[in-house]
C-alpha cells in the first residue's frame, strides 16, 4: 500500500480504511498473547509461566516507552507529510531512528546488567528468580528490534499506510506461535526458547519492514549520508515523546495498585477480574485504534492548513465513536455469560457469575470511553501532547482511588464504577479544554 494523502477525499471512508488495520493487527496481538501464555504453561510448566509473568510488567514498560517515542515522532511526520515537506518528513525518520536505536542499545545494556536487582527491587519469589531474570535479560537483548519495527511502523502509519505494519505484524506473530510450537511443543525447550523465539520474531518483522520501506516508499529510505540526527528535530521529537511515554506509562502504573485493591476479594474475585480485563481489553481496542485514525488525520490536515477539515475529521471520527461506543456495549450485554465462560472453568460458577455482574454494568457505560478516546485522539493529532498526559493520570488516578473505597463496599461491581468515576472526571477536565483547543487553532494564520 503506497502513502494515503488524508487532506483530500471522503473523511469517513479514510478513517474507518485507516482504523480496521489498527483494529485487526491489535486483535492479532491479543490473541497471540493469550496463546503464547498458554503454550508456555502447558508445556513447560506453572513456574515458567509465573517467570514470563512476573517478567510483563517490566517488559510492558519498556515497550510502552518505545512507542511513545514513536508515536510523537509519528504525529511530526505526519503533519510534515500533510504540509508536502518529502524534506522534513526524511529528516524526523532519521532523527528518530539513529537516536531511538542508540538509546535502546543503551537501555538494552542497563537492563541485561541490573535485571536482577531490578527483580528483587518488585520482591520477585526466589524459586522462580533464576527463569525470570534469564528471560528478562533475552528480552532486553531484542529491545533494539522492537524499537526499529515500532519507528518504521509509525513512520508508515504517519503517512496513511496502516495495513503494512499488520501484515508484518500478522506474520511476526504467527512465526513466534510456530517456534513456540515446535520448540517449547515439540522439543520440550525451556524458558531461554521462549524469550528467543520472541526476539528472532521481532527482527523478522524488521527485516521485513525495512526491505518494504526500501523497495516501496521512497520517501522514507534513508541513504546512509541522511542518517544524521537534526537537534532541532531531537528536540520535538522528545517534546512530544515523552509526555506520550510517561502517559502510556500510567496505565500500568496504575494498575499494579488497582490489582492490589482487587485482590482483596479472595480467589474467585481475581479470576473474574483477570477474565473481565481481557473481555474490556478487546472492547476497547477499536475506540483506541479510530482514535489513532483521528490523530494522523488531524495531523496531516494541520500540515496542510486544512483547519475546517480538520475540524470535520474530529467530527466523524467521534461519530463513529459512539456508534461502537453503542454497538460494544450491546453485544458485551447479551453475551456476557458466554463470553466469561471463555476465560474460566465451567466447574467455577461463582466466578462467572461475578465476572458476568460486572459485564451487566460495564456495558452501560463503553460509550464513555469512545468518547475519552476520541478526545485523547484529536489533543494527539493537534499537538497537545500535554493534555493527553493529564487526561491518562486524572482517569486511571480516580480509578485506582475509587477502587479502594467501592470494591469494598460492593464488591466487584465497584470496579465498574471506579472506571466510570475516572472517564468522567477525565471528560469534564478535557472536554473544556478541547473546545479551547479548537478555539485557538483558528487564530493560526492558514497556509496558503
Amino acid at each position: 500500500m503506497a502513502a494515503v494523502n488524508m487532506t483530500e477525499g471522503r473523511i469517513p471512508k479514510q478513517l474507518i480504511r485507516y482504523s480496521v488495520p489498527l483494529i485487526l493487527g491489535n486483535f492479532f496481538q491479543l490473541t497471540y498473547n493469550v496463546v503464547d501464555s498458554m503454550i508456555v504453561g502447558q508445556f513447560i510448566g506453572k513456574e515458567t509461566l509465573a517467570a514470563v509473568g512476573t517478567a510483563s510488567p517490566v517488559m510492558n514498560m519498556m515497550i510502552l516507552g518505545i512507542s511513545g517515542i514513536c508515536i510523537g515522532a509519528s504525529v511530526l511526520m505526519s503533519r510534515f507529510f500533510g504540509a508536502g515537506d518529502a524534506e522534513k518528513v526524511k529528516k524526523e525518520m532519521a532523527t528518530t531512528a539513529v537516536s531511538g536505536f542508540v538509546f535502546s542499545m543503551l537501555l538494552a545494556v542497563v537492563g541485561i546488567l541490573l535485571a536482577t536487582p531490578l527483580l528483587r527491587l518488585i520482591r520477585v519469589p526466589s524459586e522462580i528468580l533464576g527463569l525470570t531474570t534469564v528471560y528478562l535479560r533475552l528480552v532486553f537483548l531484542g529491545l533494539p528490534f522492537t524499537f526499529l519495527y515500532n519507528a518504521y511502523a509509525a513512520a508508515l502509519k504517519a503517512i496513511g499506510d496502516s495495513k503494512t505494519p499488520l501484515k508484518y505484524l500478522a506474520f511476526a506473530s504467527v512465526l513466534n506461535a510456530v517456534l513456540d510450537l515446535i520448540l517449547i511443543g515439540g522439543l520440550r525447550l525451556g524458558v531461554v526458547c521462549s524469550a528467543l523465539t520472541t526476539v528472532v520474531a521481532q527482527l523478522v518483522s524488521v527485516l521485513l519492514c525495512i526491505r518494504y520501506v526500501y523497495q516501496k516508499v521512497p520517501q522514507l529510505s534513508l541513504g546512509r549520508a541522511e542518517l544524521w540526527v537534526e537537534k532541532e528535530l531531537l528536540r520535538q521529537t522528545l517534546q512530544y515523546g515523552m509526555v506520550t511515554a510517561l502517559q502510556q506509562a500510567c496505565q500500568p502504573i496504575g494498575k499494579l495498585f488497582i490489582q492490589s485493591g482487587i485482590n482483596t476479594l479472595g480467589v474467585d474475585g481475581i479470576a473474574a477480574f483477570h477474565a473481565v480485563g481481557r473481555i474490556d481489553d478487546y472492547a476497547f481496542t477499536p475506540e483506541q485504534n479510530i482514535a489513532n485514525a483521528m490523530t494522523t488525520f488531524i495531523a496531516q490536515n494541520k500540515g496542510a492548513g486544512k483547519k475546517e477539515r480538520m475540524r470535520q475529521g474530529a467530527r466523524i471520527g467521534m461519530g463513529l465513536e459512539l456508534i461502537y461506543g453503542v454497538f460494544i456495549g450491546l453485544v458485551v450485554y447479551i453475551f456476557r455469560e458466554p463470553l466469561v465462560s471463555l476465560f474460566v472453568e465451567e466447574s467455577s460458577p461463582g466466578v462467572i457469575a461475578v465476572g458476568s455482574s460486572y459485564l451487566a454494568h460495564m456495558a452501560f457505560f463503553y460509550i464513555i470511553p469512545s468518547v475519552t478516546n476520541g478526545v485523547q485522539g484529536c489533543f494527539r493529532g493537534l499537538g497537545w501532547m500535554k493534555m493527553t498526559l493529564l487526561g491518562t493520570f486524572l482517569q486511571i488516578s480516580v480509578r485506582a482511588v475509587m477502587i479502594y473505597v467501592l470494591v469494598p463496599e460492593i464488591g466487584m461491581n465497584g470496579a465498574a464504577y471506579a472506571c466510570v468515576a475516572g472517564w468522567a472526571v477525565m471528560m469534564l477536565v478535557q472536554i473544556p479544554c478541547l473546545v479551547f483547543a479548537w478555539r485557538k487553532e483558528k487564530t493560526i494564520p492558514k497556509k496558503n
